[in-house]
Order: C-alpha cells, then sequence, then structure tokens
C-alpha cells in the first residue's frame, strides 16, 4: 500500500492532525491530540497502530508482516509492514479500528470538540 494513499485516507478522518514530532521520516497522525498512526518512510516502510490487545496477537499469528509495534507498547500496538502481503482495504480497515480506538478513549472535553 501507497503511504500518500494511508495519508490522505487519514487525513479525510474527522479531528486528524498530521505532524512531524519525531523526525522528517515518521509522520504522525492523531485524533484530537492522541495518535492512532505512524509512519516510516524509511525502508523497509511500515506503519504502527494501535490495537485490541488480544486482537493484535491474532493479527501477529496471521499475518508475517504484522509485528510487534515497534518503538511503541508491544501490548497495544502493531507494527504493519507495507509489503503489498496485506490487501490494502485490509489495512484500511485496521487503521479505523486504530483511529476509533484512540477516539474512545478521548476526554468528554475532546469528544465533544470532536462531534462537532
Amino acid at each position: 500500500m501507497d503511504l500518500e494513499i494511508i495519508r490522505e485516507y487519514c487525513l479525510k478522518k474527522k479531528g486528524v492532525t498530521e505532524s512531524l514530532p519525531f523526525n522528517e521520516d515518521s509522520p504522525v497522525y492523531k485524533v484530537m491530540s492522541k495518535i492512532f498512526l505512524i509512519a516510516n518512510l524509511t525502508p523497509p516502510v511500515s506503519i504502527n497502530l494501535k490495537c485490541d490487545p488480544e486482537k493484535a496477537v491474532e493479527l501477529r499469528e496471521k499475518y508475517s508482516a504484522v509485528l510487534p509495534g515497534y518503538h511503541m507498547n508491544k501490548l497495544h500496538w502493531n507494527t504493519i509492514m507495507l509489503d503489498d502481503s496485506i490487501h490494502d482495504k485490509l489495512i484500511l480497515t485496521w487503521i479505523d479500528d486504530s483511529y476509533c480506538l484512540v477516539a474512545e478513549g478521548l476526554t468528554k472535553k475532546e469528544k465533544v470538540r470532536l462531534k462537532k
């Protein structure tokens, strides 16, 4: 999957911002103030997504391109290698899951602002 498609997909979501807090090669996508996706532009290209802990383990067992989150809490984050071994629609579904999981954890104030 192309990172530009991922970027555009993320930025279409409500309340999403893009920033480069770590370095130029790692764009971060946040819903309100919370990270739901970190991209790695340096080969091997990958993305980090938040995931339900049980589902995270299940995905790692099922797909060789899904690894414990690189530089993240490995209980809650997966790194997805974008090597074309996983269908694009599935990756977009996982992005949606990460966005929703993070959005559910927002403060009440942030949830109200997100719904506007």
